[in-house]
């Protein structure tokens, strides 16, 4: 019985990392390096390894993982079981949201890597790529998208955030928890995911969109210089459910006028409310009365990757507040 074809794409980040001639470490390992690592690996699937580049997952670009989401496309007519990709985990909380709303193709996209580096003391990178590649194999990842694995938890990409800077349970679902564990060599799917939106999003360009954090007693400078540096969007990072300074109102008023404004949270846990305070400032007073779109579930930097693919595809308002509410269930 042949094994099923898995293709696992290595872009660098810690997993690569190796200490350097200079001070830290930096990406050195290339895929055929990280997988020579395993040689359980020739038991779980055929593998085809790939290492586009080898960079911090810091400095990894929209155009990069779009033309990324456009093999794997190809890769999925080409009949290959699942996809691998293995990166730095500064953006994996991105970067898998991004390939989720760009690849609608069956094989699944699991994306993993390394919170220490490849000659760490227990480094956990050859544990999480020998997971992720088994994840990808398995029949019963088909058909849910772009995934996340690492330390034996399996997140959906719209929900999995990065919450610890150093710690190897860093990667977390804060809004529901991890669909399933890879325990005892297998993958246990504890539940599956509700269906993936379609949006159907274009990236052959990207418009700027910026995130304003507004703080306690903000000056609201920013926001008014904000039309005049090139931006075609804005996120607001809100204070609980949805809140911001009095005194920074008018500012978003102005914004509203010539941009859309989409309203998310720093606070990672719950929704972004949409009507129970009605004081200056509230997420009842900014959606309804200036017109901020709410982010639902979404952290703000991924409200921020879904308006920038939404004005791409030169979605108008009431289409972006469409696309966003797929993110907010009911």
């Amino acid at each position: 019985m042949s094994l099923p074809r898995v293709k696992v794409v290595v872009l660098g980040g810690t997993i690569t990392m190796a200490p350097s001639a200079q001070a830290g470490i930096t990406p050195t390992l290339s895929g055929e390096a990280l997988l020579a690592q395993i040689p359980s690996l020739k038991e779980i699937a055929s593998l085809d390894v790939v290492t586009p580049f080898l960079k911090p997952g810091a400095s990894i670009t929209l155009t990069e993982i779009a033309e990324l989401a456009q093999g794997f496309a190809q890769d999925d007519a080409d009949g290959i079981a699942g996809i691998v990709m293995v990166q730095g985990t500064d953006t994996i909380d991105e970067t898998s949201f991004l390939i989720d709303l760009l690849y609608q193709g069956h094989a699944p996209v699991i994306v993993t890597g390394a919170m220490r580096g490849a000659h760490a003391l227990s480094a956990d990178g050859p544990s999480n790529l020998h997971n992720a590649i088994s994840a990808a194999a398995d029949p019963k990842t088909r058909d849910l998208g772009c995934l996340v694995l690492l330390n034996e938890e399996l997140h959906t990409a719209a929900n999995v955030e990065k919450m610890h800077k150093g710690l190897v349970s860093s990667f977390q679902s804060p809004n529901g928890g991890p669909i399933g564990y890879f325990l005892e060599g297998r993958l246990r799917l504890l539940r599956r995911p509700q269906s993936r939106p379609n949006l159907r999003l274009a990236a052959s360009s990207f418009p700027t969109v910026c995130i304003a954090k507004p703080c306690l007693d903000e000056n609201p400078a920013l926001l008014n210089a904000l039309p005049s540096l090139g931006y075609s969007g804005v996120v607001v990072e809100a204070m609980g459910v949805g809140h911001v300074p009095g005194q920074v109102l008018d500012a978003l008023h102005a914004l509203t006028q010539s941009l859309p404004v989409v309203l998310a949270s720093r606070v990672t846990g719950g929704p972004v409310y949409t009507n129970t305070y009605g004081f200056p400032g509230s997420e009842i007073d900014l959606i309804k009365r200036l017109g901020l779109i709410p982010a639902g579930w979404l952290s703000p930097q991924k409200a921020r990757l879904l308006l920038t693919l939404c004005l791409a595809s030169g979605m108008k308002k009431d289409d972006i507040e469409s696309a966003f509410a797929q993110f907010d269930p009911r």
